[in-house]
This record gives C-alpha cells, structure tokens and sequence, in this order.
C-alpha cells in the first residue's frame, strides 16, 4: 500500500511540473519575453524577437511636433500605410521639443517607461546626448529589416551610436546657398559663379556684388554659430573627438572657420542683425541677396512672394582644408522606437514601408510640406524632378537630394549644446578684436569643466 501511494504522489509532481512549464511557455507567447520587467531588448546582434502571435495588429502613439511638417508626414504615413495593413492604426500627440525632452528626463529618472508612446521624434544634434544619457529608453535597431544603407552618411551618423542604430531618419537638414539671381545679374554673375566654389572665392564674389549693388549676400546673428557648425561638418570635422573628448582648443578647421566667418564680417559680404526676426527679415524684405542656412530654410524665403522666379540654389562654399566638400547638414530630426513599446514589430514594419522605403510617402508630403526625405531613393522621384517657379524654374528638390548623398558624417559629441553655446560666445570676443587662441583655450577649458 505505501508502495503504491509513493507511485500516485511521484505521478502527481510529475503532472504539476508539466502544467507548470506549460504556463511558463504562455507567459512568454503572450509577453514576447521572459524577463521580469517585461520589456523587449534585441540579441547581440540587434534581431529583435517576435513579440505576439499577430504583431502587426494593434494601434501605436507618436509624440512629435509642428503641424505643419513631422505630424502632417506622420498623418500621410499612416494613410498610406494602412493601405498595406488595415489592421493598423496611430495616435499622433503633438508635443513640443523643449516638452519632449522634459518627458524624457522625467520617465527615466522616475522609472515609468509605460509613459512613453511607441515613436517619438529627436532632433539630430540631440539624438547622441540622449541616448547616453537615457539608454533605458532607446531600442537598437540594427537588426531590423530597415535598409540603413539608403539613408546618406551625413544623416545617418546622429543616430549611430558606437555603430548601432537607434533612429530612422526623417526630414533632411542639407544645406544650400540660396541667392538672389536677379541682384547677381546686376552685378554681372550667375548662379553658376558661386557653385563648387572655396571660401576665398566666395568671399571675392560677395564684394563683386556689394560694390554694383550696395548690398551683402548672407546675414548672421551676433553670437550665432550655425554657420561654423555647418562648416566644420563639411569638412567632416566637428567640437569633438571620436573618443567623445573636446576638440576646441587645438582645432585647426575650427580655427579657420573662425578666420572665414571674421573676413565675411569685416569685408561687410556678411550682415551682422541681432535676433532671429531681424534675420528672417533681412532677405525676405531683400536687404540681403542669399541665404546659407539648412534647406528648411526655402520655406521662409518663399514667404516672399514679389521674389518669385529671382531666387536660385546651389552648394556650400567649402574650406581650405583636407577632406573638405561643398555639402553640410544642419536641423533635421530622426525618429525612435521606444523600449517599452506594446507593438515594436508593428512601428518597425509601419516605419519600414513610409519613411524609409515608400516613394509614394515622400511624393505625396512634398508639395504641401516642402519637407524633403532623408531617404535617397526618394530623390529620384518624378515629383523631386519637377521646375520650381519660385526658385527660377530649378527642379530644386532634386539638387537637395543630390547634396544630401555627399554630406560628410558627423559626431555632434554628448556635449554638443555647450559647446556650441560657448563657442559663440567666444566667437563673439573675437569678432571684437579678442585674440583667437585664447578665447577658444577659454572654451574649451569651459566645455571641459561641465563634462566633469
């Protein structure tokens, strides 16, 4: 009799640990991983697992901002998308840039990652600061079936990370030189003059046209350094090493863009205004004849509507130095999958098929939005191909998407914002007769200091 009772009881364990292992391998099904705080990381090699038994199924959150570009292209996205998935669905949540990153600082210093949507959208000179200092909030998604190599280096190396991807690119920041065809006429240039050209070349072009015309051909903010950040990443240099410590006070192509930017003051070919309105005012109202700035900027210009037909496009004029090219980049933004996101398959394959392989996307955002893909495939469009009236018949959103493809990488650094920031105040001394060395010895020493 205790023989056979021994025999039932040994049959009893051996039932509750099959039922027991059986629940376990539901858990897992239903929450695509094992771990205890149920949240999803990729392997070693970024391959994200499979998260439910129907993953494209379900309803994402995107936080992002301006209505009039990133949530209108997200608006499209999702139409267009759901063409390819019915099951599919989104909740776009306007929230602004200085709102986001409060959001991100607060849910990683709380622990509440169940706050964060699916998508959100990050400034790329800000994409390297927050994924070092929030990395709990950041999915690698190298693994993914997302073809990275159609995205230029120049655009693609905000979000790399030690050669990880943690973004997929959006708008294009590209630069262009933006002039006024009609005043270089008077003063017997052309557009062409001023394309594929060096500083030095420039600079001579611009007194040309003061002098038959009275008037400067770019205009820049005291203490503003976007012009200096452009240069320095087309001559793929930048404020920081590659190790991420600062390059300041030793760098050679800072210092000549330092020496560029003071010979444009000092030979007047660069107007000096004091704020942002007073910028945007200086060649909408044509008291200047071009503009140098990221290709958002051809929006604002077109806010000028007795100029159309009389502005034209080209290239960055480009350094003296080793490397150097006529393409920069500045602005743009990237968007991220969110660790804790509920449906990680689902915005990869919605991101996959709209903003990094759909030319139907790309064409149909472009003429309300002006907002040019950072996806090379999308230049090739028939609608990039087409004349602008305003910009004097050029198909200009072909040319941005050709400079887009040569923009050299950059490594905007952790520190990026204060290092700019003291940059121009250092830029700003030297403008006033401070000696060069040791107002950017003096910055870096600044930059050093708040790096710890």
């Amino acid at each position: 009799m205790m023989k056979t009772n021994k025999i039932i009881a040994l049959i009893l364990c051996l039932v509750l640990l099959v039922a027991f292992a059986a629940a376990c391998n539901r858990d897992k099904d239903n929450n695509g991983d094992s771990s205890s705080d149920g949240q999803q990381s990729s392997d070693g090699e970024g391959n994200l697992p499979p998260l439910s038994d129907d993953p494209l199924d379900g309803t994402i959150e995107v936080w992002c901002w301006d209505p009039a570009l990133s949530i209108y292209a997200m608006s499209e996205a999702a139409r267009i998308y759901k063409d390819i998935n019915p099951n599919f669905d989104i909740n776009i949540v306007e929230v602004s840039w200085n709102e986001l990153q409060t959001r991100l600082s607060t849910i990683s210093s709380t622990g509440a990652l169940d706050e964060l949507p699916d998508l959100f959208l990050m400034q790329d000179n800000a994409f390297r600061k927050n994924v070092t200092s929030y990395p709990e909030l950041f999915v690698d998604i190298t693994g993914s079936d997302i073809d990275f190599s159609q995205f230029s280096e120049g655009k693609l190396s905000h979000s790399t990370i030690n050669g990880r991807n943690f973004g997929v690119p959006f708008d294009a920041g590209t630069v262009v030189n933006a002039l006024r065809t009609d005043v270089l006429e008077e003063a017997n240039l052309r557009l062409s003059d001023f394309t594929d050209v060096t500083w030095d070349r420039y600079i001579e072009l611009g007194k040309q046209v003061l002098a038959e015309t009275g008037k400067a051909i770019y205009s820049d903010i005291h203490r503003d350094t976007d012009l200096l950040m452009i240069m320095l990443q087309s001559a793929g240099a930048n404020l920081f090493n590659e190790d991420g410590s600062i390059n300041i006070a030793d760098n050679a192509e800072l210092k000549q863009a330092i020496g560029i930017f003071v010979e444009l003051v000092e030979s007047g070919v660069c107007h000096m205004v004091d704020n942002r309105d007073d910028y945007i005012a200086s060649f909408v109202s044509g008291e200047v004849a071009g503009v140098i700035n990221g290709c958002w900027v051809l929006g604002t210009i077109q806010g000028a509507t007795g100029q159309s037909g009389d502005w034209g496009i080209t290239n960055l004029p480009k350094m003296n130095t080793p490397g150097a090219t006529n393409y920069s980049d500045y602005g743009g933004s990237s968007w991220v999958l969110t660790s804790s996101s509920r449906y990680k398959e689902l915005s990869l394959d919605f991101l996959e098929n709209t903003f990094a392989g759909s030319v139907e996307f790309y064409e149909a955002i472009l003429p309300s939005s002006g907002a040019v893909g950072a996806w090379l495939p999308a230049g090739r469009s028939a609608v990039y191909q087409e004349p602008h009236a305003f910009f004097g018949g050029q198909p200009i959103y072909a040319n941005i998407a050709d400079f887009t493809s040569k923009v050299p990488s950059n490594n905007s650094g952790v520190y990026y914002f204060e290092a700019r920031d003291a940059v121009g105040a250092a830029l700003a001394r030297i403008l006033d007769g401070a000696d060069i060395d040791t107002e950017l010895q003096s910055a870096h020493n600044q930059v050093s200091s708040s790096m710890g």
